[in-house]
């Protein structure tokens, strides 16, 4: 799996984001982006990413996931964002 089968996979199941992607393999660095973050717990954004990779992640076409979300605002003063 690469890194655009990841983002596709993300941004045909959850609207209104932003994603980021990094890795190779089965192991991958997500950054999402979206206001739908705004107000919601960092346990419940980590949710909603991993719900969407739930089929991938139980067949094992993707093993490790490491998720970052951000608001629009908060992404604004992130380090991941810094060149971006």
């Amino acid at each position: 799996m690469q890194p655009s089968d990841v983002k596709e996979l993300l941004e045909s199941r959850i609207d209104d984001c932003e994603f980021h992607i990094q890795g190779e393999g089965c192991n991958f660095q997500v950054v999402a982006v979206g206001e739908r973050f705004a107000g919601l717990s960092p346990v419940k954004r980590q949710q909603l990413i991993y719900g969407a990779l739930t089929e991938e992640i139980a067949s094992g076409a993707l093993h490790a996931v490491s998720i970052k979300t951000y608001t629009p605002a908060q992404w604004q003063g992130a380090p991941e964002n810094s060149g971006a």
